[in-house]
């Protein structure tokens, strides 16, 4: 089972890697993925990912306080925005995947906005 949860925690680290560069994928909900999914498979990669100095302050906060600093909600309340507006005005995809979409985007913006902040 430890490495079942170790596979899943990298593929969790990439997917959040790649949102830092994909404005539709979120980062810190993978990343917090991650440090829970390590903390349950590998010591040595959870402490790793802790250390990280982009990623790990914003997993401690979470872990310690579950807290999101107030500049990550602006950044991501910013990028999901940006994200909509791009995806309603030039995607051309289904009506039914931009409304996916959509609620995917809104939900994980009101969870953030709403948790709190230090």
């Amino acid at each position: 089972m430890k490495l079942v949860l170790f596979i899943i925690g990298w593929v969790s680290f990439i997917l959040g890697i790649i949102g830092a560069f994909l404005p539709i994928i979120p980062t810190t909900p993978f990343l917090i993925l991650s440090a829970y999914l390590f903390s349950k498979s590998s010591p040595r990669f959870h402490a790793w990912i802790l250390e990280l100095p982009l990623a790990g302050p914003a997993i401690n906060d979470w872990n310690q306080n579950q807290i999101i600093r107030t500049r990550a909600k602006i950044l991501c309340a910013t990028m999901i925005t940006v994200s909509l507006s791009g995806m309603w005005i030039y995607a051309q995809v289904p009506l039914a995947l931009k409304i996916i979409v959509s609620m995917i985007l809104v939900s994980v913006g009101i969870f953030v906005v709403t948790r709190k902040s230090e």
